[in-house]
């Protein structure tokens, strides 16, 4: 028998309950030894629920109980999260997570305590909801040299996107909507200014790369900026807009960075819509590989969750390597990374192009038949820096985004 005790019966809690309850014969079998819900953690009470017959509200009661053999955290938050990871650890046991906020700032920590103590600190679902990529970038392409991950990674802010894109709505609009759907919470900071997709980089790239990638480090930049006329002009040039968290090595540097790009019908993520998410992934040997699916919700962060809590199950006393050093990764400053560039100006063509030639050379000018005193052009390849110092000389810009070469 293998006891598990769960931390948090919210959206995912209850979800992990579920999924080990309804399916405990088959996941049983996986293991090969049954496994059974000793304990839920919360605070709250659940009248009539079934959880109420293994309901605790202190951690005491989990930490103590030498039965206890995996504990899984649901509850977000780095406290009291981080305190029970180090506590589970510590007196032996297994531990796993949804928690990005965790595992970003934490990670080194926590895997470096779980090898001293043959233990197993896994966080599948940190990432990618239901997409299971931390364990193929652990496992799967470990013969490979990461290049490159590009990834959307945040549901909210694809489905935002989405919706401007396909329906020519405006922001705000659109985030109503999410809300009042569930996809965004009442306060959508995380989401809408990429701060959460800024800890989902930072987790893969720490795990592709081996450095510790400090998410703080990491150009963020949100959607709250994007229009839907930007959306008109993406239209006219057969292009869409997404958030990408993205990372990549180049010449042996490193720049990470979250931002809206444009992107073409020939990119593989141009099809990811509404609250889906994908990361894809290049390595030297394998070229690209993307994963696809479900990167929030009850039940698909549940199932990555429980195939934790199934790996901890079948190594209860073996640590699973994984390779991310507690060593820091120095990023490099993103004005150096080069990309095209989607540029709005406010006023008349005939008047301002020679201005915007001037400062940035040769560019393809955009005109919308509908949107009068403005025009819109992108430029060649550049660095973030040449950018920056052209656009010093153009005045009245309206919008600047980011064009996938």
């Amino acid at each position: 028998m293998i006891n598990v005790a769960v931390l948090g019966y919210g959206t995912v809690g209850s979800g992990i309950y579920d999924v080990l309850v309804k399916n405990n014969e088959s996941i049983s079998k996986k293991v090969g030894d049954d496994i059974r819900v000793k304990y839920v953690l919360d605070l709250r009470e659940f009248p009539n629920d079934p959880v109420n017959e293994v309901l605790v509200h202190d951690f005491e009661v989990i930490i103590n109980d030498p039965e206890v053999d995996i504990i899984a955290e649901a509850m977000g938050g780095l406290e009291p999260a981080h305190t029970f990871a180090v506590r589970t650890l510590e007196a032996g046991k297994n531990y796993c997570t949804s928690n990005k906020e965790l595992v970003a700032k934490y990670g080194p920590e926590l895997l470096a305590l779980a090898k001293q103590k043959n233990k197993n600190f896994l966080f599948e679902a940190s990432v990618g909801g239901g997409i299971p990529i931390i364990r193929p970038l652990n496992q799967s392409l470990t013969a490979d040299e990461i290049t490159e991950i590009t990834g959307i990674l945040n549901g909210t802010t694809n489905f935002i996107l989405t919706k401007m894109d396909k329906e020519g709505l405006a922001f705000d609009t659109v985030l109503k909507e999410a809300q009042e759907l569930g996809y965004a919470e009442k306060d959508p900071t995380a989401d809408v200014e990429g701060y959460d997709a800024c800890r989902k980089i930072a987790i893969l790239s720490s795990l592709a790369y081996g450095l510790h990638v400090n998410f703080e480090d990491i150009y963020t930049e949100g959607i709250t900026k994007i229009t839907d006329v930007d959306f008109k002009y993406a239209g006219k040039l057969g292009l869409s807009i997404k958030l990408f968290g993205k990372s990549k090595k180049v010449d042996g540097k490193c720049y990470a960075m979250v931002a809206p790009f444009m992107i073409s019908t020939d990119s593989p993520l141009y099809c990811v819509n509404d609250v889906l998410n994908a990361i894809l992934v290049n390595g030297e040997v394998i070229g690209d590989i993307m994963f696809y699916g479900s990167g929030a919700g009850k039940y698909p962060t549940a199932s990555a969750v429980v195939a934790d809590i199934v790996d901890e199950a079948k190594h209860l006393n073996r640590h699973i390597m994984s390779i991310w050093s507690s060593e820091k990764l120095e990023l490099e400053d993103i004005k150096s990374n080069k990309c095209k560039f989607f540029v709005r100006v406010a006023g008349n063509e005939a008047e301002k192009l020679a201005e915007v030639e001037a400062a940035f050379g040769k560019v393809t000018i955009v005109k919308l038949d509908d949107v009068n005193d403005e025009f819109a052009f992108v430029t060649e390849i550049i660095t973030e820096a040449d950018y920056e110092a052209a656009a010093q000389k153009v005045s009245d810009i309206k919008q600047r985004i980011r064009v996938e070469a």
